[in-house]
């Protein structure tokens, strides 16, 4: 008997997420138009690894594309095996408003939450 084969998207949004990413998608007047939101992750700060988000004028030839509520997210294919299992969120409190990765792949986080290692 063979093993099943479990998959996991790799991104998925809350609702919050969505409506801010169309909020902000209606707000840009740029050229070329943005067609959705660009996610991948970089050598930086303290922890080793922080996310980017950009705004999407094409889909590359190696993108991730995840379509969820009228939003298209594009994921870098260098960030996929990072990101797998991850919850997009937006989060508005008194003093703060931003997006924020629920990510189980992450095994710790530096002090002020910006960068982040994963084994």
């Amino acid at each position: 008997m063979g093993k099943e084969l479990v998959s996991k998207e790799i991104l998925t949004l809350t609702e919050a997420a969505r409506s801010r990413v169309r909020h902000i998608m209606r707000l840009r007047d740029e050229e070329p138009p943005a067609i959705g939101v660009r996610i991948g992750v970089r050598n930086a700060g303290c922890s080793g690894m922080t996310y980017s988000m950009d705004y999407a004028t094409e889909i590359s030839a190696h993108d991730e594309v995840i379509e969820a509520g009228g939003v298209k997210v594009m994921i870098d294919p260098a960030a996929v095996m990072f990101l797998i299992g991850t919850e997009l969120d937006y989060r508005e409190e008194k003093l703060s408003a931003g997006f924020v990765f629920n990510n189980p792949n992450v095994t710790s986080t530096c002090g002020c939450g910006e960068s982040f290692t994963v084994a």
